[in-house]
C-alpha cells in the first residue's frame, strides 16, 4: 500500500488533467467519426471545441498547485507551464472555428483534420510544460509532425504540397540540428535528462574541454528553437508555407505553435544555460535585431495578405525576443502578456482574411480597395487587429509593446528598444496601408473583387462557425486593451511563481 501510494506521489497525474482531457475528445471525435461517419460532420467541430474548453478549464483548476511536478520530474505544471498551455489551447479552439468551411470545400474528412489539429493541440501543450529531454522531443516531434499533416492538408491543391514539402525537409533539418544539441547535453551531463539534473552536472565542468561542447550544444540548442519561433535567418520557410498552406493552419501555426517555441525556449535556456546566460542573450540579441529589421522591412513590398503576415509574424517574434534577451521578471512577464494578446489580434486578423477569401477567392491586399463599401464589420474587424498588431494606442498591441520595451530599457538594452521602435514605426505602414486600401478608397476606385463581393448576412439564427470566431477575436482583441492591466498582472503572477525566473 506504502508502495502505490509512493508511486502515485511521485507520477502525480493529476497535473496533465487538461491534456487528458484533450486525449480523450481526441478519442471521442475519431470513434464518433467512425460509428456515425459523415452525418457526424457537422456537430464535431462543437465536440472538439468543448473538450478543448473543458482543458481550459482544467488549466484554471490546476493554477497554483501546490505540487505541480508530475511524472517523476519530466513533466512541470507551474503556472509558467499553464499560461502557455492556455495559449496554445485557445488557438486551437479558434482554428476549429476557422476551419469548418475551408475543409468542407476539400471533401475530405473532419474528423481527420480535427484529430490532428488536437494532436499538434497535445504536443504543444506538452513542449510548453516539458521539464526533460525525452520528454522535449517527443513533444516537439508530436507537434511538427502534425504540423507538416496540416499544411499540405489540401492534397489537390499543388501550392498546399508544396509548402507541406517545403515545412518537412527545412523541419526535419532542425529537429535534427536540436536532437543533435539535446544529444551533446546528455553526453555532457553524464547521462542525465532532467533540465534540473543537467544544469546542476553543467555547472561543475563548464570549464576545460567541456566548455566547447556546451557551446555547440547551445548553438544548436538555440537553432532548433530559432526555427519553431520563425527567427531570421531560420525563417525561410515561413512565408512559402504560410502562404501555400490553408489559412487556418496558418493560424495555429503563427500563434499556438510558436507559443510553445517560446515556451521550451525559457525553460531549457534559463535553466540549463543559466551558466552560459551572457552568451545565448548575445545571440538572441542579434536573432531580434535581424528578425525585426528583415520581418518589418521585407512585409512592406508584399502583395499577398498571407505573405505580408508571415514577415509580420517574424517581426513580431523579434519583438518578442527583447523580453527573452532582458532575462529579467519583467522581460519574462512581458513576454507573456505580449504572447497573450497576439493570440487574439493575430488570430481574428487571420479570420478576416479567411472571410473574405472564401467570398472573393483573392489573397491579393489590392482587391481589399473598397471593402468598407460592402462589410463594414469585416473591415471594423481587420482594421482592430492590424492596428493593434502594429501598436497604435489604445489597442492591445500598444500596450504589449509598451512592456516589451521598458522591460528591455530597464535592463539596459537600449540600442535593441530604439531599433524596435523604429520598426515599429515601419510595421505600423503596412498595416495602415491595408486598412487605408478598405476604407479611404472612393466607390469608384474599388478593387474589381469587390464590386462583385457577394452581401454577407449576419443572422444570429444562423452564424457560421467562422462568424462566431470573427465576433469573440474582435471583442477579445478590443477587450484586451482594456484589461493591459489585469492581463499583465497574470503574466506577472505566473513568472513570479516559478522559481528559476527569479
Amino acid at each position: 500500500m506504502d508502495f502505490s501510494s509512493n508511486i502515485a506521489s511521485q507520477l502525480n497525474a493529476g497535473v496533465i488533467l487538461p491534456e487528458g482531457i484533450l486525449i480523450l475528445t481526441l478519442i471521442l471525435v475519431l470513434v464518433t467519426d467512425l460509428i456515425a461517419g459523415r452525418g457526424s460532420a457537422r456537430w464535431l467541430p462543437y465536440l472538439a471545441i468543448a473538450g478543448t474548453l473543458a482543458a481550459v478549464a482544467a488549466l484554471v483548476w490546476v493554477w497554483n498547485s501546490a505540487d505541480p511536478a508530475g511524472f517523476l520530474g519530466a513533466f512541470n505544471g507551474d503556472n509558467l507551464s499553464v499560461i502557455f498551455r492556455a495559449i496554445v489551447a485557445l488557438s486551437t479552439v479558434a482554428t476549429i472555428l476557422m476551419s469548418v468551411r475551408y475543409v468542407e470545400q476539400t471533401g475530405t474528412s473532419l474528423a481527420e483534420f480535427l484529430a490532428i489539429l488536437l494532436t499538434a493541440t497535445l504536443g504543444g501543450m506538452f513542449l510548453s510544460a516539458a521539464n526533460e529531454l525525452v520528454m522535449v522531443f517527443v513533444s516537439l516531434e508530436m507537434l511538427s509532425i502534425s504540423s507538416y499533416l496540416m499544411t499540405g492538408y489540401m492534397k489537390r491543391d499543388p501550392r498546399s504540397n508544396e509548402a507541406a514539402l517545403k515545412y518537412l525537409l527545412i523541419g526535419a533539418s532542425s529537429s535534427a540540428i536540436f536532437l543533435y544539441g539535446l544529444s551533446l547535453l546528455y553526453g555532457l551531463s553524464g547521462g542525465e535528462t532532467s533540465l534540473a539534473a543537467i544544469a546542476a552536472r553543467l555547472a561543475t565542468v563548464e570549464t576545460g574541454g567541456q566548455s566547447l561542447g556546451l557551446a555547440v550544444a547551445l548553438v544548436f540548442v538555440i537553432a532548433g528553437i530559432a526555427f519553431k519561433i520563425s527567427a531570421v535567418p531560420f525563417h525561410q520557410w515561413t512565408p512559402d508555407v504560410y502562404e501555400g498552406s490553408p489559412t487556418p493552419v496558418v493560424a495555429f501555426l503563427s500563434v499556438g505553435s510558436k507559443a510553445a517555441g517560446f515556451a521550451i525556449a525559457i525553460r531549457l535556456l534559463v535553466t540549463v544555460f543559466g551558466g552560459v546566460s551572457a552568451e545565448w542573450k548575445l545571440i538572441f540579441t542579434a536573432l531580434a535585431v535581424l528578425s525585426m529589421i528583415l520581418g518589418n522591412v521585407v512585409a512592406l513590398a508584399q502583395t499577398s495578405m498571407k505573405r505580408m503576415l508571415a514577415y509580420s509574424s517574424i517581426g513580431q517574434a523579434g519583438f518578442v525576443m527583447i523580453g527573452l534577451t532582458a532575462g529579467t521578471p519583467e522581460g519574462y512577464s512581458s513576454m507573456v502578456f505580449y504572447l497573450l494578446i497576439y493570440l487574439f489580434m493575430n488570430l481574428g486578423a487571420f479570420t478576416c482574411i479567411i472571410l473574405f477569401t472564401l467570398r472573393t477567392g483573392s489573397d491579393q491586399i489590392s482587391d481589399y480597395a473598397g471593402l468598407y463599401n460592402k462589410d463594414p464589420l469585416l473591415t471594423l474587424a481587420l482594421s482592430v487587429c492590424l492596428l493593434s498588431l502594429g501598436g497604435i494606442p489604445p489597442l492591445a498591441g500598444f500596450f504589449g509593446k509598451i512592456y516589451l520595451f521598458w522591460a528591455g530599457w530597464q535592463a539596459g538594452l537600449y540600442g535593441l528598444v530604439l531599433l524596435g521602435l523604429v520598426t515599429s514605426v515601419v510595421s505600423i505602414y503596412y498595416y495602415i496601408r491595408v486598412v487605408k486600401m478598405m476604407v479611404v478608397k472612393e466607390t469608384q476606385e474599388m478593387s474589381e473583387v469587390v464590386a462583385h463581393y457577394p452581401p454577407l448576412r449576419w443572422n444570429l439564427s444562423g452564424l457560421r462557425p467562422l462568424q462566431v470566431g470573427l465576433v469573440l477575436t474582435l471583442v477579445a482583441t478590443s477587450l484586451a486593451g482594456i484589461l493591459s492591466n489585469p492581463l499583465f498582472t497574470l503574466a506577472s503572477d505566473s513568472v513570479a511563481s516559478t522559481a528559476i525566473l527569479q
